[in-house]
């Protein structure tokens, strides 16, 4: 169901018939929320339990096409993003919470790990680095985030074809503390969306079943 973050931004939630096993926060890619990711957190919720919610990354500007969202990353501010995570990790009304992100979502998943609300942390593809189009005096980095945060198990899954998420900067995630399991061959993008030219659906489905195990899924 659809619901309103404190901040006024839209999230969506889905939750067990019975007390959650745990919370999770879904960070969508660039695109936003959309009904991809109504259905990636109705089914995430249905197999595990947990009370599941997704936020918009654009709120105000949904409007926008990703060629324009490409050009204004820089314009995404931390401390309201993180601040709607935190926003929404409360939204499930479970404990303890995890968040999973994917694209520019999964670079916001490594830095909410130094929110402290989050017990564990998933980023598909996420960029280990602010790219240099979106480096602003609103966007931290990653890497700092996770130096802030030692402690916070974080799992960063990767493509060995994405230029978003190179050899060198998912070493220096290694370097981090963070887990790094690389598909051989695949490009950005490769496991959420199905209607992407990027998707692999026999690396989808591993990466799937690596982060549900990540995150504590007891079967997945």
């Amino acid at each position: 169901m659809r619901i309103t973050l404190p901040s006024g931004t839209p999230a969506e939630l889905a939750t067990p018939a019975g007390p959650p096993a745990r919370g999770l926060v879904v960070v969508p890619d660039i695109g936003g929320l959309r009904p991809l990711f109504d259905r990636h957190v109705d089914r995430l919720a249905a197999d595990t339990g947990w009370a599941v919610c997704a936020f918009e990354l654009w709120p105000g500007r949904e409007y926008l096409p990703v060629p324009d969202r490409m050009g204004e990353g820089g314009t995404l501010d931390d401390e309201r993003i993180l601040g709607d995570a935190v926003a929404a990790a409360d939204a499930t009304g479970a404990d303890p919470v995890g968040i999973l992100g994917f694209c520019m979502g999964g670079m916001y998943a490594l830095k909410a790990t130094a929110t402290g609300r989050f017990d564990r942390a998933v980023s598909f593809y996420g960029m280990a680095r602010v790219p240099p189009m979106w480096a602003s005096a609103t966007q931290g980095e990653p890497l700092e985030a996770l130096a802030a945060s030692p402690g916070t198990p974080v799992l960063a899954l990767a493509g060995s074809a994405d230029p978003w998420l190179p050899a060198d900067d998912r070493d220096a995630l290694q370097e981090a503390g963070v887990e790094v399991v690389c598909y051989e061959g695949a490009d950005h993008g490769f496991a959420h969306d199905p209607d992407r030219p990027a998707h692999r659906p026999d690396d989808a489905t591993d990466a799937w079943r690596r982060a549900l195990a990540h995150l504590g899924a007891s079967a997945t």
